[in-house]
């Protein structure tokens, strides 16, 4: 086939896209900014969905190394209120959504793709429109490039949006603060027979405190604040044992287990203010180019699909062009009718559930939805 399809991104959804795309046959390339694929870490752990991220990687040609990376019994679930009092407790997890550690999952994805398929040290500044459904990028290394079939894989923030969409991801007044505490079971026995063998989710009205626990034994902190832009802006994350104690101090009545996720802190720690884009967000067609992923959708992490969908619009996308291989419009029109209504169902879900997580009869609404999923098995 004479398709090039060119990526902006090297996350999970662009790897996807370019994989399947790989074999379905038909080229790509992918343009990242980071300066190789071990630039900096990649996150924590993510739950793959039977539905969506699993078919993606089925697609891929990658179920039996998904499988190889598997944490078992790290998709076990306990929520407790902020005296440590357990209220679910599902250690042997829900079955359908295994967890992986990320970094693991990408480097499969990296790994399954021919050499040379990825450029690193690009960073996009500038995308200009041509005209003929072609667009030229511009990257700050003074690279220039054309290309007839643009995609965005390139996240929250992404350069290329701006070509299909005039919004902007907007805070939805929820920050986290990341924390990561090592040895967890020998320096932070407390901590980590909290958290048990997968996640715990400490909770109450405007704040909780979320971990997991690693394969290595370390134990990953997510620290929830209902908070204003003005309070993040006062967040000197520069001095982290001021930093550290300014976000202890909300929590100054919990137990100490768990505000030991905080004040134990081996690192320094990462505020992330959490954005979305509007739920139901979508784009007049634009010749030539498209978005998946977080370019396209971004949304809260309260339903965990934020990798999962990037994933699947990727090899939704694949399958598209292939489909379609003289007709580039009509696929990405038949990838686009599609992934609007699906982007749409899960961004409505993901806010109903931050409202859940943290509105004043929290957490007993979300031990409630964890109930009913247990229910439904």
């Amino acid at each position: 086939m004479g398709i090039h399809v060119t990526i902006v991104g090297a996350g999970l959804g662009g790897l996807v896209l370019a994989r399947v795309l790989h074999v379905l046959g038909i080229a790509a390339s992918i343009f990242e900014a980071e300066a190789s694929a071990d630039a900096r870490t990649q996150g924590g752990l993510l739950d793959i969905h039977d539905y969506n991220g699993q078919i993606a990687l089925a697609a891929a040609g990658l179920t039996e190394q998904f499988r190889s990376i598997i944490i078992t019994g790290a998709d076990a679930k306990r929520i407790s209120d902020k005296d440590g009092k357990l209220l679910f407790d599902r250690q042997q997890g829900l079955g359908i959504r295994p967890e992986v550690d990320r970094g693991e999952l990408r480097r499969i994805l990296l790994n399954s793709l021919p050499a040379g398929t990825i450029r690193w040290g690009h960073k996009l500044i500038e995308v200009r429109t041509l005209g003929d459904a072609q667009h030229e990028l511009i990257f700050a290394n003074g690279t220039k490039i054309t290309t007839n079939l643009l995609v965005g894989a390139d996240g929250a923030w992404s350069r290329v949006r701006p070509v299909l969409s005039d919004h902007k991801p907007v805070y939805v007044g929820t920050s986290f603060i990341e924390t990561f505490l090592f040895d967890g079971d020998t320096r932070h026995s407390a901590s980590a027979k909290a958290i048990g063998g997968g996640t715990l989710m400490a909770l109450a009205p405007g704040k909780g405190i979320m971990a997991h626990r690693h394969r290595d034994g370390t134990l990953q902190g997510y620290v929830a604040l209902n908070k204003s832009e003005d309070w993040i802006a006062r967040i000197d994350v520069s001095n982290p044992r001021i930093a550290l104690a300014s976000v202890a101090a909300e929590f100054a009545d919990w137990a100490p287990e768990l505000t030991a996720l905080i004040t134990e802190c081996d690192v320094a720690p990462v505020l992330r203010p959490i954005h979305a884009l509007p739920i139901a967000h979508q784009w007049a067609r634009v010749p030539g180019a498209t978005l998946l992923g977080d370019a396209a959708h971004l949304m809260s992490p309260f339903a965990g699909e934020g990798a999962n969908l990037a994933m699947f619009d990727g090899a939704e996308l694949a399958k598209a062009i292939a489909a379609h291989p003289c007709d580039i419009e009509t696929a990405l029109v038949t990838y686009e009718q599609d992934l609007f209504p699906r982007s749409t169902s899960v961004a409505e879900e993901t806010d109903r559930n931050l409202k859940l997580f943290f509105n004043d009869s929290s957490p007993q609404g979300v031990v409630d939805m964890f109930k009913g999923f247990v229910a439904s098995e």
